[in-house]
């Protein structure tokens, strides 16, 4: 006879954890903000920055050009 677990049967640390959606929409909201910032600062670097960061300047353009939701 087979045997179904349940999550009630599970061990606690093999538990998924629950986040409420706020928190998820707070860290959501955060990331953004951090994507748009990096790439404005990207964007004010001149060359010898980038060569000195190891990014090419049509890196740079391609990063530019990614929406700040990715």
């Amino acid at each position: 006879m087979d045997r179904i677990l349940t999550d009630s049967a599970l061990p606690q640390s093999s538990r998924q954890p629950q986040t409420h959606w706020y928190l998820r929409l707070f860290a959501t909201l955060a990331q953004w903000q951090r994507n748009a910032r990096t790439r404005r600062q990207l964007a004010q670097l001149d060359d010898r920055a980038l060569a000195d960061v190891g990014i090419s300047p049509s890196e740079r353009a391609q990063e530019l050009d990614t929406p700040f939701w990715r």
